[in-house]
């Protein structure tokens, strides 16, 4: 038996909990046991014994959080603004370089791979960035070169 909710298929034997935290992008563990936790649910309850009324809380629960196109799109202007602003994190992005401080001698090839995707369109040095800053700091110091 397949439930239906919120545009995605759950197998009806799988536990709520389990389900929110590994369907929901932007939701962890500690997030789908408090909405279980908030809504009433027991730890072990599956999708089949779930009534229609426990549904519709799910959904207006989930409301209150940030998943999925929303978690996804704070994560990459989060990633855009530290690009942006120059920071040692968001040079670590444009090259494609692990960011937490791991080694790149040798195994650097994840961090390669994942921080190419879907953010080389930001640049950190770009020189109309480098030069409106430049004239505004000309600006607020009084000098014209």
């Amino acid at each position: 038996m397949t439930v239906k909710f919120e545009g995605k298929a759950f197998r009806g034997n799988w536990l709520v909990r389990i389900c929110l935290k590994e369907r929901f992008y932007g939701l962890g563990k500690h997030n789908a046991e408090a909405i279980c936790a908030k809504l009433g649910f027991y730890p072990q309850i599956r999708w089949r014994q779930l009534s229609e009324p426990q549904l519709l809380e799910l959904s207006k629960e989930l409301r209150n959080y940030k998943i999925e196109d929303e978690a996804r799109n704070e994560m990459r202007s989060n990633i855009a603004l530290k690009r942006q602003i120059g920071s040692f994190v968001g040079r670590r992005h444009a090259m494609g370089y692990p960011v937490r401080g791991q080694r790149t001698q040798n195994n650097a090839q994840t961090a390669k791979r994942l921080n190419r995707i879907n953010r080389r369109n930001y640049s950190t040095n770009s020189t109309n960035d480098t030069s409106t800053f430049m004239n505004r700091i000309r600006a607020f110091f009084g000098r014209n070169n």
